[in-house]
């Protein structure tokens, strides 16, 4: 009988020669932790839905951002939680509001972590939106993208001023990339990279993110601005634009149903790539953990892993922390 020369089962004898042969590296300088920032003192609202996430006042996240730093994550990104909202989200720009004070602070308490700022104006506005509405002539509701863009424009810069060293914009609106690029321009911020969130899908994994950041509309939703989870053709085409538009990174949101996503956009583009583990698949991992149906360490590494080898450079993950830890054992 004869038996195959190519054995591939030979380089899988041990722990250390498989490590050694493995085509994908996972570890904690790959992860962008993220933090819900709110106002207060000593406050930590844990999220139901995503256990061991919470909300945290300015001074708790000092001390979360430390413990990252610690376990070699490089960089954090922040949300804001504000008590008060309204229809235009001025909270966004509001330089003493939380996301502001936590760069200062954050920056000051640990300079080497690289701190990003989420910029949308979901989580300030009163109808949950990512900007300002509009009704048409039938009286169905929109969001005006061009009324948005200025807004934005100023959220980053109040950002920038406060410490971010890389700009997020996370809403959507066709041109907000060289509207914030212009604008962080011509206020001196010329150096400050943009991560565009590129390719963000109107997406059924969002819910414990909007618990967590009180950001669910009233009224509609937001498939008329985010992306058809569909399509892969329209990725190429929005990443493209963002690309001509002054990104320097570009972002895929979710990450787990949208693999062959960020394969794609790694395939066209050189620029980075950051995926977005984002909060619904990070509550059905923490579901199945806790009723004991899957081991929590593996597979959350298996799943991260999968992000990279897809093509991401960089993984946004509630995970972060544990993580880290996992892989240091």
């Amino acid at each position: 009988m004869a038996y195959p020369q190519d054995r591939p089962r030979r380089l899988r004898k041990s722990e250390t020669l498989r490590r050694m042969v493995r085509e994908t590296s996972l570890d904690a300088g790959d992860f962008i932790y993220p933090l819900f920032v709110t106002p207060g003192r000593a406050l930590k609202r844990p999220i139901v839905s995503m256990p061991g996430v919470a909300n945290l006042s300015v001074d708790l996240a000092v001390e979360e951002a430390k413990a990252a730093h610690a376990l070699g994550i490089p960089s954090l990104i922040l949300f804001g939680i504000p008590d008060e909202k309204d229809p235009t989200g001025t909270g966004a720009w509001d330089e003493s509001g939380p996301v502001c004070a936590a760069l200062r602070a954050i920056k000051e308490a640990v300079p080497e972590l690289v701190l990003m700022a989420d910029i949308c104006l979901c989580e300030y506005t009163d109808h949950g939106h990512c900007g300002p509405l509009e009704r048409d002539i039938r009286g169905h509701i929109s969001v005006s993208n061009d009324a948005t863009l200025p807004l934005l424009a100023k959220a980053a810069i109040a950002c920038a001023r406060s410490g971010a060293d890389v700009i997020a914009p996370s809403d959507m609106m066709d041109g907000r990339v060289a509207a914030i690029r212009n604008g962080l321009d011509s206020n001196g911020y010329v150096d400050i990279p943009i991560l565009s969130y590129a390719v963000k899908y109107a997406s059924g994994f969002y819910g414990p993110f909007r618990e967590a950041a009180q950001s669910a509309p009233k009224e509609g939703d937001r498939r008329g601005y985010q992306m058809d989870p569909a399509n892969l053709r329209e990725a190429r085409r929005e990443a493209m634009l963002d690309i001509g538009e002054g990104a320097d990174m570009l972002m895929v949101k979710p990450a787990l149903s949208y693999l062959d996503v960020i394969a794609e956009l790694r395939r066209i583009s050189d620029k980075p790539i950051a995926a977005y583990n984002v909060s619904g698949e990070y509550a059905m991992l923490k579901a199945a953990a806790q009723n004991g149906w899957i081991d929590e360490p593996r597979v959350c590494l298996e799943l991260l892993t999968s992000m990279k080898r897809a093509g991401a450079d960089l993984i946004i993950t509630y995970s972060a922390l544990e993580a880290a830890r996992w892989l240091a054992a």
